[in-house]
């Protein structure tokens, strides 16, 4: 799993920044999930090491503009209107009549490649490998952060060991690959998980934007190996991130913190803070740092891979 970002500017683009879109490559099925998708998305992409034939799904957080106003642009150029891949779109209420309102006036046809669905909160996606769950923020509209959970694996299997057991091979062998329990012709109960090495846990990525703190993030955020969350003011500016319902560097790192997290990446920035200006995004850094040290300040086309973990639970008890 590897996160790139490609778009990191709240509001409106600055030369350096674009507005928000973060992309999550997933290498193993050869495709990439989009998470917003604001004006200009598609020309990040080509600047990008991403291909945008490869984006199976994208994520809307909220309809505000900035979010949202990339979406025809790219749908159209991976050809949704004829032989592109199919994709699917999920988002707020008003999404689905936001695009087809869009596609009418354009005249462009979506076929039956484009599939548009209003979320809600808890699980909206699983399959075999991931579990895609939200939660409501707190915004000036109704808007939502996401959860993706990589489903957990079993350790690699001991072929030597099973051979030496005269287990036989075939069928049996993929069952005892999933930690399942057999039994031998001769009567013998076989453990699959006494020939797998140490489980791989799922990762956790979680993207909270836009929002002010809120325990719906916090719950959202829990035990995740990557939180992204928005940081649009810094903390002397609470009383602007209050009306404006978003969040400061310290509410950020307060949700990381609250959440147990393993790593906080921030985004969204106000234009405010561009280089020549009294607060200077290194001091974001610094004053989420105070509270959560494993913070970073994401920047546009910066990448950041998820590493696998193994079960804490199977190595402590591997060490007794």
């Amino acid at each position: 799993m590897e996160i790139t970002f490609l778009g990191t500017s709240s509001g409106v683009p600055t030369r350096s920044r674009n507005v928000s879109s973060v992309a999550l490559r997933l290498p193993q099925r050869g495709e990439v999930w989009l998470f917003d998708c604001g004006e200009g998305t598609q020309h990040q992409l080509q600047r990008s090491d991403l291909k945008s034939s490869q984006i199976r799904r994208i994520f809307v957080t909220h309809m505000h503009g900035d979010h949202t106003f990339g979406l025809m642009g790219l749908i159209a150029s991976c050809g949704l209107a004829g032989t592109g891949q199919p994709i699917d779109i999920y988002g707020p209420e008003g999404l689905k009549e936001y695009l087809q309102a869009t596609a009418k006036y354009s005249y462009m046809h979506f076929g039956d490649r484009l599939k548009i669905h209003t979320v809600k909160t808890g699980v909206l996606y699983e399959d075999d490998e991931f579990v895609v769950s939200c939660q409501l923020l707190k915004h000036r509209v109704p808007a939502h952060g996401y959860r993706v959970v990589e489903k957990d694996r079993p350790g690699m299997f001991n072929l030597e060991k099973a051979q030496s057991l005269g287990i036989p091979p075939g069928p049996v062998y993929g069952k005892l690959k999933q930690g399942q329990t057999i039994t031998l012709e001769d009567g013998r109960k076989i453990n699959g998980k006494d020939l797998c090495g140490q489980p791989e846990v799922g990762r956790k990525f979680v993207y909270c934007t836009d929002t002010v703190f809120c325990d719906g993030a916090v719950e959202l955020a829990q035990d995740a190996d990557v939180l992204i969350h928005e940081a649009t003011f810094a903390h002397q500016d609470a009383q602007m991130a209050f009306d404006k319902m978003h969040s400061t560097t310290t509410m950020a790192a307060q949700v990381a913190l609250l959440a147990g997290v393993k790593q906080l990446i921030m985004t969204h920035f106000s234009p405010r803070y561009a280089p020549g200006n009294p607060i200077q995004l290194d001091d974001l850094k610094q004053e989420a740092r105070a509270i959560f040290p494993q913070t970073k300040l994401a920047y546009d086309f910066y990448s950041h891979e998820i590493p696998r973990r193994r079960d804490e639970k199977a190595i402590n008890l591997s060490q007794t």
